[in-house]
């Protein structure tokens, strides 16, 4: 009679250790292969297999359809803040067909844990194309919609379509830079080739964003030295080499359609930098004295137009209130990559020399007033440069002056 009554009570203690669920044993067991893993009930609360790596946990969170693997880990050291706070990372979803998917969960795990120890702590900015998302939120917020948008619009060109903006920015090495680099200067789709200078702005903004990375403990300290290695074009300055003489400069006019053709018209006629001439409100110009009020990367400068200029300035100012854009784009601000396009289409029609842009238009401007005779210290504060720069750049063409000069009986 004892006897049956002992079964009865370890039938019992069976039947209550079954209401409780699996031991900390059985379930640090199971996780580990898929037989095991099906024995596990959906919820919400991972089950954690034991330490794959100090206070490093890898757990199984059992789904209705399938699980998925997360991370733990207890910063003991205090590397991420409050000593002994606990941080979660996801490994993503469990692969069943991978007979050593535990396995492969621990190594991601601990490639994860080797991040944190270094100081990295992002889970959401893990590659190439995630940083220089980063790098345009941040600099959108810091200098605004327009060197934003530039910067946007390089990375959708080149980096996130590339598989550049898929490696992970621990992996990311000078030879994946320098390759991505080099194949910026193949043709495209419409057999154009990006000049070298614009490969080297295009390097300097990736470069720019992978620091920012580094910065904010996204990858890695070694990702500078990588960076660091990572060399730029040389000879890229082709754009003051470039020159529009005036019939070039009247066919591209010519052959511009639409809004971009005031915008091109004003930088000939002015020598600014296409972004002082975008981001210009009407209410820098002043049409009683002829000025214009240019506002750019060097600051404020007052300018006296010439009265073909004052022409344009007034033409684009009418009906306008103070605070409108001067030269817009249908009512909107130009962009960088808009007026690029619509300079490259009218280049095109005009068959303009190849590298033509708003820039090479400012060149030329510089170019023909120190050739009419102008002093270096005056084109420099007409065109908001340094003297300088222009001494550096155009220097010779002073003395193409001269020499021209010479020629001439004064007396």
């Amino acid at each position: 009679m004892a006897k049956k009554q002992g079964t009865a009570g370890q039938e019992s203690e069976a039947a209550e250790g079954a209401k409780k669920g699996p031991t900390l044993a059985d379930v640090r067991a199971w996780i580990q292969s898929k037989a095991g893993r099906a024995k596990l009930l959906p919820r919400n609360d991972p089950y954690w297999g034991a330490a794959a790596d100090r206070d490093l946990f890898v757990g199984y969170r059992s789904m209705a359809n399938g699980g998925n693997w997360i991370a733990r880990w207890r910063d003991v050291d205090g590397l991420h803040g409050t000593v002994g706070k606990q941080h979660y990372h996801p490994l993503g979803r469990v692969d069943e067909a991978d007979k050593d998917a535990y396995t492969d969960a621990q190594k991601a795990a601990r490639q994860w844990l080797k991040k944190m120890r270094a100081g990295i702590k992002s889970s959401e900015v893990v590659t190439v194309a995630d940083a220089c998302r980063e790098y345009v939120s941040r600099i959108r917020k810091e200098k605004g919609d327009a060197t934003a948008t530039d910067a946007e619009q390089r990375f959708n060109r080149t980096v996130y379509a590339h598989e550049l903006g898929k490696v992970a920015l621990d992996k990311l090495t000078t030879l994946r830079i320098a390759d991505w680099r080099d194949w910026l200067g193949e043709p495209n789709e419409r057999g154009k080739v990006l000049g070298r200078a614009s490969i080297n702005r295009t390097l300097t903004a990736l470069k720019a964003a992978l620091n920012l990375a580094v910065d904010h403990k996204h990858a890695p300290e070694v990702l500078r030295t990588e960076l660091r290695n990572s060399k730029p074009l040389e000879k890229a300055d082709n754009r003051r080499t470039l020159f529009l003489d005036l019939g070039q400069r009247r066919a591209l006019l010519a052959a511009a359609e639409g809004d971009i053709r005031a915008l091109i018209e004003a930088a000939m006629l002015t020598g600014a930098r296409p972004g002082e001439l975008a981001n210009a409100q009407c209410k820098q110009f002043d049409a009683r004295t002829g000025t214009m009020q240019f506002i750019g990367k060097t600051g404020e400068r007052k300018v006296f137009l010439t009265p073909v200029a004052i022409a344009l300035f007034k033409s684009a100012k009418k009906n306008k209130l103070p605070g409108a854009w001067l030269f817009d784009n249908a009512g909107a601000q130009w962009q960088k990559h808009v007026w690029n396009e619509h300079v490259q289409k009218a280049a095109e029609r005009a068959a303009s020399p190849p590298g033509t842009c708003m820039y090479v238009l400012r060149h030329s401007f510089i170019t023909e007033a120190v050739m009419g005779g102008l002093s270096t210290a005056e084109v420099a504060k007409i065109t908001g440069t340094s003297l300088a720069m222009i001494d550096a750049h155009y220097a010779h063409l002073v003395q193409a002056s001269a020499e021209r000069l010479a020629r001439i009986t004064l007396i």
